[in-house]
């Protein structure tokens, strides 16, 4: 597996051997002490998540704070999402920086997101399923957002606003300023 390190401190990309013949293909999805050799992080993982959403759906800016925070390693299953970090931790230097990487089924890329970060996506093809793997638990009390469009962030959402599909809790989150105050 390659290790492929972001412009964000602990934000990496992997990219998975894929042993490819006939019948199709094999990988290792994950393994914990090559995860560890090549990031040089200790992630215990806990809990394991997954969506299903059509084109131009788009989750996020999402986060949960404190005792709580998550780690979290993305993958899509089928189809392909613009997936994109958000470094929320104050003392970084990376602080309100983004990193966006196209994942798909094709590429079968993992984005390692650590603690500290928001983290959103949006769908890019007809469908995709999303997986994740989180290191703690959700905690409904603890969970917090930045709005997907906020305009210190800047994010390109490669696709045009009004094809985009927002829950109405996602259109509600607070802008970057004002979400601050809670992590």
């Amino acid at each position: 597996m390659e290790c492929i390190q972001t412009e964000l401190e602990g934000a990496f990309i992997l990219n998975p051997k894929i042993i490819r013949d006939e019948r199709g293909y094999f990988m290792e999805s994950f393994n914990e002490q090559t995860f560890e050799r090549i990031t040089g992080q200790h992630v215990h993982f806990v809990q394991d998540n997954q969506s299903y959403s059509s084109k131009g759906v788009l989750r996020g800016l999402h986060y949960q704070c404190g005792e709580h925070a998550q780690a979290k390693l993305v993958r899509v299953l089928q189809g392909e999402v613009w997936d994109v970090a958000v470094d929320i931790r104050p003392d970084s230097p990376t602080y309100g920086k983004h990193v966006g990487v196209l994942l798909s089924g094709e590429n079968q890329k993992q984005f390692f997101i650590p603690r500290g970060f928001a983290h959103g996506f949006i769908v890019l093809s007809d469908t995709a399923t999303f997986f994740y793997k989180c290191d703690n638990y959700y905690n409904k009390e603890s969970e917090g957002g930045i709005i997907y469009n906020d305009v210190e962030i800047g994010i390109d959402w490669q696709m045009e606003r009004d094809t985009l599909i927002i829950s109405d809790k996602d259109k509600a989150l607070p802008d970057f300023k004002n979400a601050r105050n809670v992590w």
